[in-house]
């Protein structure tokens, strides 16, 4: 079974993982929201107001002074502090996340690269930041344990500082005691009402039973003379689930002297022992015994949520694979790999247009929509009620008689009415073919873009569209002129059998008896053949002929279309582009397979996530297997 330094130890080098990959508390989002797999970690975070003694508890419990100090806020970022006991007589050192494989044995620099490391991200300011410094702290005189320090509570804004610091450092301290694995260490002075404490009404705010509360209470010995603590130690002015632990810190003018703190351990001890207030609680105060209560609570905390940590790792491995498969595997270097590579994602590619324009995906439907709505609505709108005006007639069908006026029909002039009638389906028949050519071009587009395995390889993806489009261009001029073939076509040859089937001017229509009575013989009808009857008559013939024109183009336009693009682009749409891809040399292959370097970093990044979370796993396993 996991001994409680082995529990404590693989959650500090999770932890410290999760501060390598970016999932850290407090800075994972712009709202300093916490990742999955740090949320689900148990935690000690330390909260206190400016001037608690905060820091001084930290290092009584540490055993060193390497704790930048000051007035105002000192703390200006997170400090994930990570004890790690050592065997006994081995020298203590530190080491920060930001700085591997650098040991600092001089606690002085310690303190002074937590100053630096806190300006680099908030500058030489008052500012704040939730991004954490990671600090480990190799010692025989420490147990194993992570602290979280925070900044400190404040009720006012000081010069340099935004008027929001109040509400930012409370929103950056809540972000992490919100956590329901994270035990509250609520610092708060003695020499000042309990009731006042900024700590406690935090920790009551998010904790209202008081199971996540360890209550400190620090400067005892600045209590005015004839005064004690006990009425809090011993839980009657606020009661906690935990017991209350007493510190005595080390004085400023210790802490000028630079007083050993192990002797400052010794001196604290022998305040308690020797207390008249405090000696019967002298077992269970002082920064030593702390240390220890808090160091087994917090393995029986890891015991009771390694389910629920498991079952977060097991779902976060889960989804990783997920990504990572979605993102593709390394390419192989072999030039055959490579060629069969290109070939699957172009046919994939091709395989997802297919499926928009057969239904199924969305988008083929629009090419039917230009269809049976866009060409009739262009064809009704084309302007023959002008061209086929009587003014207009008269004028084409004179000019087309010349010096001669016509004797019966005018035959030239039906034809030039006609034909010039007939230029104007060139236009419908045009933008036919350009909307069709629209539509396949954003099919093509969006087929590469849902093609997630593509995206990896942001050169093959732009020949591919290239080579996509100048496909789409060909069909769409071959398309083009087989359009406008038909429309030309209807104006070379005119339909005789319909001017055959018109009635004769003056003629008794069928259906009529032609009688002025019952007995009557029909009588003819005088025509003006220069009349504004006769021209009337011509312009509803050639309208009826237009008409007819129109329902048949109507109808072999589209055909036309579907043919020249539609069943071109999914026959061949990639056939040239097989061609030369099969042609060319390795090196451009290899080109071609160039990923997108944000990509590589996703994919490192997901397979680093997915190391730590597979070993995170094993090792909580092994812990609990042995």
């Amino acid at each position: 079974m996991a001994t409680m330094d082995s529990l404590i130890g693989l959650m500090n080098r999770i932890q410290r993982a999760c501060t390598v990959l970016g999932d850290f508390g407090g800075g994972s989002g712009d709202n300093g929201g916490l990742p999955t797999l740090w949320e689900s970690l148990p935690s000690i975070a330390v909260v206190g107001g400016q001037s608690s003694g905060k820091s001084s508890v930290l290092e009584s419990v540490v055993g060193r002074d390497f704790l930048p100090r000051g007035s105002g806020i000192v703390t200006r970022r997170p400090l994930v502090l990570q004890l790690q006991q050592t065997q006994k007589g081995e020298a203590d050192y530190a080491e920060f996340l930001h700085l591997p494989n650098r040991k600092f044995t001089d606690f002085n620099l310690v303190r002074k690269e937590i100053q630096d490391e806190t300006d680099r991200i908030t500058g030489k300011t008052k500012q704040i930041s939730p991004i954490p410094i990671q600090l480990s702290i190799y010692s025989p005189n420490v147990v194993n344990l992570t602290l979280i320090d925070l900044p400190g509570l404040t009720k006012v804004a000081v010069e340099g500082q935004p008027d929001s610091i109040v509400e930012d450092i409370e929103d950056m301290v809540r972000s992490y005691v919100d956590k329901p694995n994270c035990v509250i260490l609520a610092i708060s002075p003695a020499n000042q009402d309990i009731a006042t404490s900024d700590a406690i009404k935090l920790a009551r705010e998010v904790d209202p039973t008081g199971e996540r509360t360890f209550g400190v209470l620090t400067k005892l010995d600045l209590m005015d003379q004839g005064t004690n603590a006990l009425d809090v130690l011993e839980g009657r002015a606020y009661r906690l689930l935990h017991p209350w632990v007493g510190i005595v810190n080390r004085s400023q003018a210790d802490i000028n002297r630079n007083v050993d703190m192990i002797l400052a351990r010794k001196k604290e001890r022998e305040y308690f022992q020797y207390s008249p207030d405090y000696s019967h609680l002298a077992n269970r105060m002082g920064s030593e015994y702390l240390a220890k209560l808090l160091s087994q609570h917090l393995e029986s905390v890891i015991k009771a949520q390694i389910p629920s940590i498991t079952s977060t790792i097991n779902k976060s491995i889960e989804e990783l694979d997920k990504e990572l498969d979605s993102l593709g595997r390394p390419v192989a270097v072999d030039p055959g790999a490579k060629l069969y590579t290109i070939l699957e994602l172009c046919r994939l590619v091709d395989r997802i247009f297919k499926e928009h324009l057969d239904g199924g995906r969305p988008g083929g439907d629009r090419i039917y929509g230009v269809f049976d709505k866009q060409l009739p609505a262009a064809l009704s709108k084309l302007p023959f009620d002008k061209h086929l005006s009587i003014q207009n007639v008269k004028k084409v069908v004179s000019e087309a008689d010349g010096y001669q006026p016509h004797l019966i029909a005018p035959e030239q002039g039906y034809r030039r009415l006609i034909e010039s009638a007939l230029s104007y389906f060139r236009g419908p028949a045009e933008k036919t073919v350009d909307a069709i050519h629209f539509i396949l071009k954003e099919l093509v587009r969006m087929s590469i873009g849902e093609c997630q395995e593509l995206k990896r390889f942001p050169t093959l993806q732009s020949e591919l569209a290239a080579a996509c489009y100048e496909a789409l261009e060909r069909y769409k001029e071959d398309s083009k002129k087989t359009t406008l073939r038909l429309v030309d076509m209807e104006a070379t040859y005119l339909t005789v059998e319909f001017f055959r089937k018109l009635p004769q001017e003056g003629e008794i229509r069928p259906g009529g008896d032609g009688k002025r009575g019952s007995n009557a013989p029909p009588e003819p009808q005088p025509v003006d053949r220069y009349g504004e009857g006769h021209y009337r008559t011509i312009a509803s013939n050639v309208k009826a002929y237009i008409a007819m024109v129109s329902d048949t183009l109507r109808d072999t336009i589209p055909k036309a279309v579907v043919h020249c693009q539609v069943r071109e682009a999914k026959r061949s749409l990639l056939t040239n582009f097989y061609n030369r891809v099969a042609n060319r040399a390795t090196n451009d292959l290899g080109e071609m397979l160039d990923e997108d370097p944000s990509l590589m970093g996703r994919r490192q990044e997901l397979a680093q996530r997915l190391e730590l979370y597979q070993k995170a796993r094993e090792e909580i396993n092994s812990a609990f297997t042995r």
